[in-house]
C-alpha cells in the first residue's frame, strides 16, 4: 500500500466530503485546535467587562453620556442568554452569561438611582423583554435564539446615541468598551473560523459598536486635555 493509499484508508467517508465540498478541513492543524479556544477567551473579557464603568460611576457620581436603557438591556438580554445556553448544555457560556446579567443589573439600578429613567426607555426596555419571553414560549429555544440574534444592535444602540448626542461624556469608561471589544473580536474570529452567520454578525456589530464608543471616549479625553491647556480654539460654550 502507497502513501496516498494509506491516507485516504485513515480518512473516514465524512471527513473526505466535507474536505470536497469546502466545508471543513480533513486534518486539524494547531491554528484550528487554537481557534477552537476562542471562546474561552471571549468569556475572560466579558465576565469583567461591566466592572470598570461600575467602579467608575461608584467613584466619581459621573454618568454623563452613560445610557439607562445600555445597562438594561444588556442586562434583559444576557438573561435570555443564560436561558438560551442552559437549555443548549452549553454550559461554559453559563458563567460570562450570569456575571454580564448581574453586573449589567446593578449598573442599571445605580443609574437609576442617579438619573431620571425615561417612562419611554422603561417601556422599550418592557416591551423587548415581553417579546424575548413570547418568544420562547411559542418556539422554545430556536425562537429565543433567533431573537437573540439581532439583541446585540438593540442594546448598543442607545449608548452610542447617547455617547454622541453628549458634549462630553466624561462618565463612560473606556475599560469596559476595550473589553467589549476583546470579547466581540474573539467572537467574531472564532465565527469565521466556523463559518456561523450568528457569530459573524454578533461580531461585527460588537466591534464596530466598540470602537465607536472608544473613539467617542478618546475624543472627549483630548477635548478635555485642550481645555485644561487652553488649546481647544474650537470649543463652543454649551447653553
Amino acid at each position: 500500500m502507497d502513501a496516498d493509499q494509506e491516507v485516504k484508508s485513515q480518512t473516514s467517508p465524512l471527513q473526505c466530503g466535507a474536505f470536497l465540498l469546502g466545508h471543513a478541513p480533513a486534518f486539524e492543524t494547531p491554528l484550528t485546535r487554537l481557534l477552537d479556544y476562542l471562546p474561552v477567551a471571549a468569556a475572560a473579557f466579558a465576565i469583567p467587562q461591566f466592572l470598570p464603568q461600575l467602579t467608575k460611576l461608584r467613584k466619581t457620581d459621573d454618568t454623563t453620556g452613560v445610557s439607562w436603557p445600555w445597562a438594561a438591556l444588556t442586562s434583559v438580554n444576557n438573561a435570555a442568554w443564560l436561558t438560551y445556553f442552559t437549555l443548549a448544555r452549553y454550559w461554559t457560556a453559563l458563567v460570562p452569561a450570569i456575571s454580564a446579567t448581574t453586573l449589567a443589573g446593578a449598573l442599571a439600578i445605580m443609574l437609576s438611582l442617579r438619573v431620571e429613567v425615561r417612562p419611554r426607555s422603561a417601556v422599550a426596555v418592557a416591551t423587548w423583554t415581553a417579546l424575548l419571553v413570547a418568544a420562547f414560549a411559542v418556539a422554545g429555544r430556536v425562537g429565543l435564539g433567533t431573537l437573540l440574534t439581532g439583541a446585540f444592535v438593540l442594546q448598543a444602540t442607545p449608548s452610542i446615541w447617547t455617547a454622541y448626542r453628549t458634549d462630553r461624556p466624561t462618565g463612560i469608561s473606556c475599560g469596559t468598551w476595550t473589553l467589549i471589544l476583546g470579547e466581540l473580536s474573539c467572537w467574531l474570529t472564532f465565527g469565521l473560523h466556523r463559518s456561523d452567520p450568528r457569530l459573524i454578525v454578533l461580531g461585527c456589530t460588537g466591534v464596530a459598536a466598540a470602537i465607536l464608543m472608544l473613539g467617542r471616549i478618546g475624543t472627549t479625553a483630548r477635548r478635555s486635555g485642550d481645555r485644561l491647556t487652553g488649546d481647544d480654539y474650537s470649543a463652543e460654550p454649551v447653553a
